[in-house]
């Protein structure tokens, strides 16, 4: 059995959860989520929990299930608390503001990059440097905040650009100069 996927799904008071064959709707106080899971992958409920079965042993099977029980979990944290991915900016003069709905970044290029948040994903600035992406699907807000990381990813020299909050960046040592004398 999968360590994952036997692991029963606890539905909290409050949220919805509509099994039509391989659809799976989860309604809650954040929002409302919409997944299209395998066909083979049989969900129940039981008591105020979901449970993930899988039909047979074979490998494929034994991967489904495990992903089947995560995505579902993910869907119900995500109506209940909702996801959140930080970003942290540096660098001299990069930083970001919100405009509207829009996150706008000046990250040393010739012009402002603007970042059009797609439905169901808002955009948090606690400070210049500083930012969040929230929003309900893990999915999504991993999605987005890739995308953002992506305008200027953390050169290895200097650690100047748009990384997540609490990566590690390895530095390298840059120019060594001479080493060893003249030969």
């Amino acid at each position: 059995m999968s360590r994952i996927g036997r692991l029963p799904i606890t539905v909290p008071s409050g949220v919805d959860v509509t099994l039509d064959g391989s659809d799976v709707t989860v309604k809650g106080p954040k929002g409302t989520l919409h997944r299209t899971l395998h066909p083979e992958m049989a969900i129940s409920r039981e008591e105020g929990t979901l449970v993930v079965t899988r039909p047979s042993e074979l490998k494929m099977h034994k991967q489904l299930h495990g992903l089947t029980r995560t995505l579902v979990n993910n869907m119900v944290v995500g109506v209940t608390t909702g996801y959140r991915k930080g970003l942290e900016i540096t660098g001299v003069g990069y930083r970001a503001v919100l405009v509207g709905k829009k996150l706008q970044l000046s990250l040393g290029y010739s012009h402002q990059i603007e970042i059009d948040p797609p439905e169901g994903i808002s955009f948090e600035v606690e400070s210049p440097i500083k930012l969040a992406v929230v929003g309900i699907d893990k999915e999504l807000v991993g999605q987005v905040a890739a995308k953002v990381r992506a305008t200027r990813k953390p050169e290895p020299y200097k650690g100047k650009g748009v990384r997540y909050a609490g990566e590690v960046i390895r530095r390298k040592a840059g120019k060594s100069g001479k080493i060893g004398g003249k030969k």
